[in-house]
């Protein structure tokens, strides 16, 4: 139990460093795709795809959320769509990144953490709004999926306040997903240039 709380205490102080340590480990790794140029573009144009839909919709999520989050359960715009927009846009950003390395099995591993990881975050960060929304959040879950979007509930107002100071604070972490595309371009470049060594490749 006290590791469980540690965790959920610190999970983004953990989930840099898990980046940070994979990053370092990506300097020196190559893809056996760039063997195969036609499809190693297919698998970049991929990413650029899925990065911008990540970027746009983490977007999207926070300007629902923006000074609502801890007082306010957000029901309409993404949140209409699931009960997770954030995570689920940022899973699809995520392996976008993860394509941009132009391999396979990087994105996989991706998606084999966020199957492990997130449902952990889901359910403690639901029991949390539980507690505190009771018969509203019951009904919401009731009527709105948890993770993977249902079209026919979408939902928006007219209009829609925002505090522009929080969501300005949101922006970075959108941003994060191109930044880490150009990071992985130049770490591609910098194998080709020779200035990195490649000591294994991936498919």
């Amino acid at each position: 139990m006290a590791a469980k709380q540690l965790f959920e205490r610190y999970r983004v102080e953990f989930s840099k460093i898990f980046l940070l340590i994979l990053g370092v480990g990506l300097l020196f790794v190559g893809s056996e795709w760039e063997k195969t140029p036609l499809f190693g573009a297919l698998l970049f144009f991929a990413a650029i795809i899925l990065v911008g839909i990540g970027a746009l919709g983490r977007l999207w999520c926070a300007i629902y959320i923006s000074g609502y989050k801890d007082h306010t359960l957000v029901m309409t715009g993404p949140y209409a769509l699931c009960r997770n927009p954030l995570y689920f846009f940022s899973m699809i950003g995520a392996v976008g990144v993860a394509l941009a390395t132009k391999t396979i099995s990087i994105p996989l591993v991706t998606l084999c953490l966020f199957a492990v990881y997130y449902p952990l975050v889901i359910k403690s960060e639901e029991m949390r709004l539980a507690k505190i929304h009771k018969e509203t959040f019951a009904a919401y879950c009731k009527n709105t999926p948890a993770f993977f979007p249902k079209r026919s509930a979408f939902k928006e107002p007219d209009e829609y306040l925002v505090k522009p100071v929080i969501f300005r604070k949101n922006l970075m972490d959108a941003i994060w997903f191109i930044w880490l595309v150009g990071v992985l371009e130049l770490i591609s470049g910098l194998h080709k240039a020779k200035l990195i060594p490649v000591l294994f490749s991936v498919y």
